[in-house]
């Protein structure tokens, strides 16, 4: 029969036992109970999230719904205004711009892209090498060098590439021709469109653009002036929806609308979410 002193020494080794039992067992609920609020926070931010981008996607089809109205005086102009309205428990802010009042660098002579450069503040050296380098990099008519030249230059510039002298996909590949810095693309990009004329022509042209066809001596021409009376026209919708729980949407779209008709097209969709 154990003595006492073993008897207590058993016991206390049992208690030992118990005492980080129970602590284990605590650590297992305080983990699964973080872990749970976690994952609730998650579900919960994507719910915002969602619910966000869904109403971006409401303003941009009630946007669309605006532009193709029959009654010229019943559409939002295309000039930035910003129009804010709520989506259930969405604010949203959205602008309308007119696509025909900036530049397209696939089309633009060599003369308009020079004077977007220095009205935007290159100097009058940089503007024109950096006009011939957009133009070389799209292949407009006359200002490609030979190929090898072109390598040679951006081989010497550290690059690995060459301009493929084809249009432009994006905007955003005009980082890439030789000597667009940041801070260039930055002051240009507002005023540029892949989907343009190759001369603006809006009332609504941003006075950047008015400044430039001011400079080579162009008047304003009405423009989309006549395209709210019933014409085609092109506009470029910009969405920022602020959800619940800080959630927040964008969407960018550029959209070919005929009011009498009623019809549509959407040329671009970019969607910005976070």
């Amino acid at each position: 029969m154990p003595s006492d002193p073993e008897r207590r020494q058993s016991a206390g080794f049992a208690l030992i036992i118990v005492l980080w039992t129970l602590v284990l067992i605590a650590f297992i609920v305080a983990h699964l109970t973080g872990s749970g609020r976690v994952e609730i926070r998650i579900a919960n931010n994507l719910v915002a999230n969602a619910v966000a981008a869904a109403a971006a996607d409401g303003a941009v089809s009630r946007t669309i719904f605006n532009l193709t109205d029959p009654n010229p005086e019943s559409r939002w102009p295309l000039d930035g205004t910003a129009h804010a309205f709520k989506i259930g428990d969405c604010r949203l802010v959205v602008r309308v711009h007119d696509e025909v009042g900036e530049i397209n660098p696939n089309l633009a002579s060599p003369a308009l892209l020079e004077t977007l450069l220095r009205v935007t503040g290159s100097d009058p050296d940089s503007a024109r090498r950096l006009a011939r380098a957009i133009g070389e990099w799209v292949g407009a008519p006359g200002a490609a060098r030979p190929q090898a030249a072109l390598v040679e230059e951006y081989r010497g510039a550290g690059l690995d590439y060459a301009p493929p002298g084809e249009p432009l996909e994006t905007l955003s590949e005009l980082r890439r021709v030789l000597g667009i810095t940041p801070q260039v693309f930055a002051a240009i990009r507002p005023h540029l469109s892949l989907f343009a004329p190759a001369e603006p022509s809006s009332v609504d042209a941003d006075p950047v653009v008015k400044a430039v066809m001011a400079a080579l001596g162009q008047a304003n021409p009405p423009g989309n002036a006549a395209g709210r009376q019933g014409a085609i026209f092109i506009a470029r919708i910009a969405v920022v929806s602020h959800g619940p729980d800080n959630a927040r949407a964008a969407r960018t779209v550029v959209v070919r609308v005929a009011p009498p008709s009623g019809s549509y097209t959407i040329l671009a969709w970019n969607d910005d979410t976070g």
